[in-house]
């Protein structure tokens, strides 16, 4: 079982930046695939970025140039550091794994973008 913790959401202005964090438990975290994916209201999760324990990425076209997700294994944590934000981006966004065969969630934080 692995728990993930989302922490960073929150109000942002057009343009400006945030940073998520998602700590998970377990000791080998720097074998799990991690990921962000986001939710909008009225429409269906979509995967935002990704990250292999090697380090290789992934990235929706419409965050592409703009996000950025990176982890530091030390500390079991991942991170989406979200710049040039946009009124489109506001959605909740949950922290994702992939261990093995089996997917886990975290709860979610809030995400808003709004002058």
């Amino acid at each position: 079982q692995v728990q993930l913790v989302e922490s960073g959401g929150g109000l942002a202005q057009p343009g400006g930046s945030l940073r998520l964090s998602c700590a998970a438990s377990g000791t080998i975290f720097g074998r799990y695939v991690m990921g962000w994916y986001r939710q909008a209201p009225g429409k269906q999760r979509e995967l935002v970025a990704q990250i292999t324990y090697g380090g290789t990425t992934t990235y929706a076209d419409s965050v592409k140039g703009r996000f950025t997700i990176s982890r530091d294994n030390a500390k079991n944590t991942v991170y989406l550091q979200m710049n040039s934000l946009k009124p489109e981006d506001t959605a909740v966004y949950y922290c994702w794994s992939l261990v093995g065969i089996y997917e886990y969630w975290g709860q979610g934080t809030q995400v808003t973008v709004s002058s």
